[in-house]
């Protein structure tokens, strides 16, 4: 005889199974699918004059806190070498490149006291060399 009382339960572990191996074929599929707008850009022209690229100042400081700027050597000193680069802003552009030259031996702050310097003398592009 047949017990109508009884529920029948849903067996979900097939449909997880499926769901699982759609989930794995989108995480593969979907790295290879790329988004691509396609624009036209137009077509540029090169200019006739070149403007000269400004002069480029080097800041050196070696490891007996010794600045040199150009043919010029002189001690470590704030005010100094901030009065030195405002004299500079006749020669250089403020938006020149400057690049410092600090050696590996130097304090950090004796560094940070020359870009201090530079940042009050206006200029804007500078940048610190390495080996």
């Amino acid at each position: 005889m047949i017990n109508y009382d009884e529920k029948p339960e849903l067996n979900i572990t097939p449909l997880v199974d499926i769901m699982l191996v759609l989930l794995a074929i989108l995480m593969v599929a979907m790295p290879a699918l790329i988004y691509e707008e396609k624009i036209s850009v137009p077509q540029g022209t090169q200019s006739k004059n070149k403007q000269d690229s400004p002069k480029a100042l080097t800041i050196r400081v070696d490891k007996q806190k010794r600045v040199y700027i150009n043919n010029e050597n002189f001690a470590l000193n704030e005010n100094l070498l901030a009065d030195k680069l405002v004299q500079l802003n006749s020669i250089y552009a403020v938006d020149s490149p400057v690049f410092i030259k600090a050696d590996e031996a130097l304090n950090y702050g004796d560094v940070m006291s020359v870009l201090r310097s530079v940042k009050n003398a206006n200029y804007t592009n500078v940048a610190l060399e390495t080996k």
